[in-house]
């Protein structure tokens, strides 16, 4: 079997899941996931877009992932951009890769996260 992306788990300050709601919910539309019985008591907020989960578990002590990242392709990569301006996020555009454009932004924990469409 092929490999296939099931999820990508990064790490969120104790406390913040409502904070994450926001920004990976609001912000980048985002459906929250209701987490196994068994794993909801540790905290945290799983959510889906597509095909792939993403896996916010909570990090006592807690650093953001400055350069690791999920590079997330996207369809509409300047829609995506207006609404994390218009959520007052700053964007840093990038066209370094051959054949994509790509931004990156951090989300309200500092975690880098990058997205990508093709040229």
């Amino acid at each position: 079997m092929p490999w296939l992306l099931h999820h990508v788990g990064l790490a969120i300050p104790t406390g913040s899941e409502d904070r994450a709601r926001e920004f990976y919910g609001e912000v980048l539309g985002c459906e929250e996931l209701a987490k196994p019985a068994n794993l909801a008591g540790r905290g945290g907020v799983w959510f889906r877009y597509g095909g792939v989960e993403l896996h916010l578990g909570i990090e006592d002590d807690y650093r953001p992932a400055r350069r690791a990242h999920p590079g997330i392709l996207v369809g509409d990569l300047d829609e995506l951009e207006a609404r994390l301006h218009a959520a007052g996020f700053e964007v840093e555009p990038d066209y370094l890769l051959p054949g994509y454009r790509r931004i990156y932004v951090h989300d309200p924990f500092g975690n880098r996260l990058e997205f990508l469409s093709v040229l």
